[in-house]
């Protein structure tokens, strides 16, 4: 096996967390190729096959914890008909960069400006790029946010809005 399919191999056993048998795989493919029983590129071919499999389950299982309400992309989003969405600072977000950072990402405006569409997008962006994300709307938050507090007794007044209850 040449030098690079070996490397690539190890890299993909190494990431399938396979150490066993990355570790003694060289020793049984020495007889295997003696004996004419198997191609080491097989090996390879499954296990690049079995990486992108994981991927795209995890890809999928990170959009349904997710709990997105529908399904958007930045594909569908017509910026033309909303000069105030500025385009390339949204695709930049879409990048998911700002999440290596301590920062909020918040969409404010009046309702219609596709605020709900655009978190959507970004959100299915961030789980393809390996990110868990919760889809929430401020409504549905604030809602669950009162829900606890009337749950735990201590929403008397006012006050309680301004707890760390939430």
């Amino acid at each position: 096996m040449m030098a690079k399919p070996q490397l690539l191999l190890q890299e993909h056993l190494k990431a399938l967390r396979w150490p066993t048998f990355r570790r003694e795989y060289s020793q049984l493919a020495r007889p295997c190729a003696s004996e004419g029983a198997g191609d080491p590129r097989d090996l390879l071919r499954h296990s690049e096959r079995e990486l992108l499999d994981r991927e795209s389950r995890a890809t999928e299982g990170r959009i349904t914890a997710a709990k997105f309400a529908v399904m958007k992309s930045l594909d569908s989003f017509n910026f033309l008909s909303l000069p105030s969405w500025h385009n390339n600072r949204v695709v930049e977000l879409a990048r998911c960069e700002y999440s290596d950072r301590p920062e909020n990402v918040l969409a404010l405006g009046n309702a219609g400006p596709g605020k709900t569409q655009v978190a959507l997008a970004l959100g299915l962006a961030a789980c393809q790029r390996g990110y868990r994300v919760r889809f929430t709307t401020a409504a549905a938050r604030g809602m669950n946010c009162w829900q606890l507090a009337m749950r735990s007794g201590s929403c008397g007044s006012r006050s309680c809005w301004r707890s760390r209850i939430c």
